[in-house]
Formats: C-alpha cells, structure tokens, sequence
C-alpha cells in the first residue's frame, strides 16, 4: 500500500516530497485546508463582482498594471498569461522534479492565501495520483516573479495544452489528461496568476537537491573512512581530543563517525608506526566534510520554511480586514543564496573524494600495485576512472558560482531585481549528481584496495560498505569495461542503499 501524503499548506517535509517525487506516494488535499481555500476564493469572486481594480485579477501583469481588464475577459486573460510565459527553452525536467512542483504548488495553494477554487488543486493532485506529469522545461526562469515560465508549463496540461508523460509515454496535454480520465480545467479570475507566480520550480529541484545531499554527507564519511582503513591509515587524528579542542560540531560529528566506521579494524595504523602523519585529504576529513555540514543545515532549514510559504502574488487575506495585498514572496532570493551555498558546499566532497582516490592509484603514495590492478601496464586498472572524477570536480568548479549575485532587469523595468534562484537549484543539483559520482568511484577503488590489503581485517563499519559494494561489483582482476561498475557505485550511494546497509551495522550515524 503506497503511503499517503496530505497537503496542508503546513506541515509537508522534505521526505514527503522526496516520496511523491520519486516513490510514488499518494496525494490528498487535506481536509483542514479546505475551509480557507474557500474563503479566498470567496474574497476574490466578492472583489471581482464590486469592479475594484486588483493587480492580476481585472488588471494586466506586470508594466501593464495600469490596464484595466473588463468583466468579460477575465477568464481570457487568465488563458492568455499561462501561454505566453510558457517560452521554457531545453530539455524538460526529470519526471521526480516535475512531480515535486507540482507538489509543491500544491501545497503553497493549500495555505489558503491565493484565491484560488479546490477543482483546480484537486486537478492536480488528480494529476499526480494518475502518472500525468507535464513537460516542465528546464531554462527560462529568472526567479522572479517567481518561476512563471516553467510553471506555465506545467500549467498548460489541464488546459488540454502543452505536452505530458503517461504511462512511459510523451503525448499532448489534451491526450494525456483524457487518457488518464482528468477532466480539463477552464482558469477563472486569480487563477492563472495563483498557478504560476511562485518558487516552485527552483523548490522542486531544491527540495530533492538538499535531500540528496544529507544522504551524501554520511556517504561521504562511511567512503572516506573506507578508504583510510584500506590504505592502513593513521586513526590518531580522529582522537575526540583533537576535535574537542576545536569544537565546531560538523567537524566532532564526522570524527565521531570515522571512529565507529573503524571500530575493531585490524588495519588502521598509530601514528609513528608506518607514518608519523597523513596528508591532508585523510587527516583533515573530518575538518573538511564538518566545514560543509553546517552550510547543509542553513540550507535544510531555508528549504523547509519555504515548502510551507505561500509564494504567489496577491495574497488574499479573508477575514474582518478582508485584503487582496500586493507583495514580494515569488522573490526566490533566500532559494538563490541557500541554493548557491549548498552547490559550494557539496562540491567539497567531490573535492576531497578524488584526492584520496588520487592516493589509493598512485603507487608512490599507497604502496600498492600501481592503479590498483594485479599487472599494472598491460593493464590500466583504476587509472582512467580518477581522471572521470577529476573531471567532475573541476567542473563543480565552474558550476560552484553563484548564480545569485547576478541579476538582469525584466518587464520593462518593473521586475529590476531577480534572483536567478531556478538556475542556482539547477546547478546546486548538477553538482550533487557529480559528488555521487566521484564518491562512487572512491568506493570501488577503497573495495579494490581493501582485497589488496586484507578485507576480513576491516572495521566493523567498513566491512558493511566493502560487503555492499561487492554484492554488486567484484574485483577488477584484469581490465574491463568498468563505467557499468560505477553506474552501481553510484547507485548505492544515491538510493541511500549504502547508508542503510552500515547504520543496519554500526547505529546511526551522526
């Protein structure tokens, strides 16, 4: 039975998302929202009736404010504003992304705040429950007001326009929505406006990126201490008096995790006995992935408040100071610089990653065969893989600007400042898959050096990831064909199969 998610407007998390986006969960408008939906929609048919000029409502967008909209063209200019922002350029998203901004707007609307009928929302969660996802292009949006152009996309569907997946299959928006038993849907005044003039296109990437992430921090630390047991590494640095003497909490909670990871090895060196001390990229591990943790933090706690925010513009306020109010939260600032800090911050995993991959391949630096391969020269072994990686890593580089300190002005000059937070999230997401990458092949190479070694004299945690990559890769006797190799490296680092097979081991990580 798949789980049920309810969409208040209140309380949705960065799990329930993740588990509508890519496991399938069930949809619900919660019943608790209802009464509020009600009452503004209530508010906008009362205002609309009265002929008060309201922006959006009877009004034009943006520079056109000024230009009043008669009664029986409401609807028109509805229609009329979803197809000409929907100019998304490139590819669409993938289907998990489109399916959390459709979560996502979905809960905004549920607050109660935009004006907008319970037949739309429901369309949508229809949507969702039946597999009809829209072709959601990637390029397009400034971040301001909010993401118009992606979200007119994904718009377009219930009104029987644009393009769907469904069922596996890309078809007409109108084909897919009859195909899937959806009745279409006619926009009324507010709507189209309360459908697209928000931030969740950028959240929808957001969203998955920063779960992607937590679950790369703990990756990241059961790799890294994979890799220090294989290579017979110095464990004093991880001694909790070096990290209590400067107590940064990223820093002590990785140290602590490298400890339990170690826990029994037979492998791990004491200073002195092989090496007085290590090179930084074993060392300072726990400096360097604790340097990035409370940045993830800051980032998990901007994305959190936000997939509760009502982000569209009017917001309509029922009640004894009845208000439809002008206002800025479809501004994806904080998304922006959350999202651009969480792209630098992931990118340090990478960065680090390739540097203990570098040692484990060199034989000047590991004492082992060169490239971790039996006949090193008639075979390459490990070689070309930390070239990949290194590729990667640089390339976070170019993607690691931040897309937020920029900004161009748009509509005439009324929208003078934007965010660019849709191609922050972007990048921040590209970047997440190359870290899963780079720490992908650590983790072949760390298996490979640990059969080298002894692999029954691993750590207790350490044996748990080197039984879990070898269930699916074995050891590379000879040279083969060995990017399939790294797809499922990086497999069970993305599903987070990897960190469920050592915390079932070990306890929970920190």
């Amino acid at each position: 039975m798949k789980k049920i998610i309810y969409a208040d407007g209140q309380s949705l998390t960065i799990e329930d998302v993740v588990q509508v986006a890519r496991y399938g969960a069930e949809v619900r408008l919660a019943e608790s929202a209802k009464p509020g939906i009600l009452e503004s929609r209530a508010v906008v048919e009362r205002l609309v009736e009265a002929g008060k000029p309201i922006y959006g409502i009877n009004t034009g967008f943006g520079s056109l404010q000024n230009v009043g909209i008669k009664k029986d063209d409401l609807e028109t200019l509805q229609r009329n504003l979803i197809v000409a922002d929907a100019v998304g350029i490139g590819k669409a998203f993938d289907t998990e992304v489109a399916r959390a901004i459709m979560l996502l707007r979905v809960n905004a609307l549920a607050k109660g705040f935009s004006g907008i009928r319970i037949e739309v929302i429901e369309t949508f969660v229809e949507m969702l429950n039946k597999g009809v996802t829209p072709q959601i292009r990637e390029k397009g949006s400034v971040g301001s007001s909010g993401d118009l152009c992606p979200l007119a996309h994904m718009v377009l569907v219930p009104m029987g326009l644009g393009e769907a997946e469904y069922k596996g299959k890309i078809m007409d928006g109108k084909s897919a929505m009859e195909a899937a038993g959806i009745p279409l849907i006619t926009l009324k005044a507010k709507e189209g406006l309360a459908l697209i003039n928000g931030t969740c296109a950028m959240m929808g990437n957001a969203v998955l990126t920063v779960y992607d992430a937590m679950v790369i921090e703990k990756s990241a630390d059961i790799i890294a201490s994979f890799t220090i047991d294989a290579m017979e590494g110095v464990i004093d640095a991880y001694d909790p008096r070096v990290h209590n003497a400067r107590p940064q909490k990223g820093q002590i909670a990785v140290a602590a995790n490298i400890r339990k990871m170690l826990e029994g090895s037979r492998l791990v060196t004491k200073q002195g006995e092989q090496r007085v001390q290590e090179a930084y990229s074993f060392r300072c591990t726990p400096q360097i992935h604790g340097g990035s943790r409370p940045a993830i933090a800051y980032v998990r706690e901007v994305i959190e408040i936000e997939i509760n925010s009502a982000t569209d513009n009017p917001l309509v306020f029922p009640g004894e100071n009845e208000a439809i109010i002008s206002g800025g939260n479809f501004h994806g600032e904080p998304v922006a610089i959350a999202m651009d800090t969480l792209g630098i911050a992931v990118a340090e995993f990478a960065s680090v990653s390739e540097r203990r991959i570098e040692r484990m391949v060199n034989p000047d630096l590991s004492r082992l065969p060169a490239f971790l391969v039996k006949n090193p020269g008639l075979d390459c072994g490990f070689m070309v893989p930390q070239y990949a990686a290194a590729a990667l890593v640089s390339e976070n580089k170019v993607l690691a600007h931040p897309a937020s300190v920029d900004s161009i002005p748009t509509c005439a000059n009324q929208e003078d400042h934007v965010s660019m937070g849709t191609i922050a999230a972007r990048k921040a997401r590209e970047i997440v898959k190359h870290v899963q990458s780079v720490l992908g092949i650590e983790l072949l190479c760390a298996a490979q050096a640990a059969d080298f070694r002894d692999n029954t004299k691993l750590g207790k945690g350490t044996k748990a990831a080197y039984k879990t990559i070898r269930k699916e890769v074995t050891f590379m006797e000879s040279d083969r064909v060995i990017y399939p190799d790294m797809d499922k490296a990086t497999e069970l680092i993305a599903s987070k199969a990897l960190v469920n097979a050592v915390e079932k081991a070990v306890g929970i990580l920190d």
